[in-house]
């Protein structure tokens, strides 16, 4: 009874940090409202989230040395790795919110999904590593699942092709992050790696965008609350949740639970934003939904095949 309870738990908080991440494109499109620039919203983000995960981090270790713990685990991996593949979490950042401001933020959500396709093509390229046949027939349903959940027969719906461009990098980058922070930085804290990994997404967007909003008065005139409001839902939750419920859930459930991102941006931007969301497009959406779970379902099933 415990472990079903325990289970249950797992799965609403990957689902919840999974919903967090999903209202980030609506919060933008709102701060953009409010007259802020792309530079001025992802700087703050990583700022603030920047400085909640390094306080939380260090709260971590009061209590570990109250509790004369030994500290932290031998560490072999350099600081400037793990900030450096953070880089590519700022890039996502950046591109994504140019192509929030481009495109309907239904579709900008859409074109992010793309990382999965774009890990195989990357790994294929990079790695060596041939795709399986099974994989290129969820890429290919991934592919026809963004023509319909994009708009793209939708004749009502004219889309950016600069938008389409920040998209598909933003995409990119998410893919090379979670290959790089999947190998660099596993012998830290969690939440030191992550710390590590959010100041090097706020060096890069800083050099990219000098953070002036800290001198001539839009930080503390409002820009703050944007700021703390996408950290919290962007860097500080979801990983927080996810660390919980994974290992509750396991990966494969997880995964899957995790993807409710898409439904829930695809939502918030019909009843929050009024986009309009037609049943082709939920088609859409519901295809690259069920490429998720069967890629997940494969893993699962195949790893059983081997354990037996």
């Amino acid at each position: 009874m415990n472990e079903r309870r325990n289970k249950i738990t797992g799965g609403l908080l990957v689902f919840v940090g999974a919903a967090s991440f999903g209202l980030l494109s609506t919060i933008v499109k709102f701060a953009y409202a409010q007259g802020y620039t792309l530079g001025e919203i992802t700087g703050t983000q990583s700022f603030s989230g920047m400085v909640i995960l390094w306080l939380f981090y260090l709260v971590s270790l009061r209590r570990k040395s109250k509790e004369n713990s030994t500290g932290d685990i031998i560490q072999r991996t350099g600081w400037w790795k793990v900030s450096l593949a953070g880089t590519f979490t700022g890039l996502v950042g950046i591109f994504y919110y140019q192509s929030v401001k481009l495109l309907p933020a239904s579709v900008a959500i859409i074109l992010l999904m793309q990382y999965l396709w774009i890990s195989i093509l990357i790994e294929a390229i990079v790695f060596r590593k041939k795709p399986t046949k099974k994989q290129l027939l969820l890429a290919g349903i991934i592919f026809i699942g963004t023509l319909l959940a994009g708009g793209l027969f939708n004749e009502e719906i004219v889309l950016n092709l600069e938008g389409l461009a920040y998209g598909f990098l933003a995409a990119t980058c998410y893919a090379l992050f979670l290959m790089t922070s999947g190998r660099i930085g596993n012998d830290l804290p969690a939440l030191k790696k992550s710390a590590l990994m959010i100041t090097g997404a706020c060096i890069i967007t800083w050099v990219i965008f000098p953070p002036l909003f800290f001198f001539n008065g839009v930080y503390g005139g409002g820009l703050y609350l944007w700021g703390v409001s996408l950290a919290l839902l962007g860097t500080v939750i979801p990983p927080l949740l996810f660390s919980i419920g994974m290992p509750r859930v396991g990966v494969s459930i997880g995964a899957i639970l995790s993807s409710a991102e898409l439904p829930v941006a695809t939502l918030s931007s019909a009843f929050i934003l009024g986009e309009s969301v037609d049943m082709v497009r939920w088609s859409g959406v519901l295809l690259i939904l069920l490429a998720v779970v069967a890629t997940n379902i494969t893993f699962r099933h195949s790893r059983r095949t081997l354990a037996s």
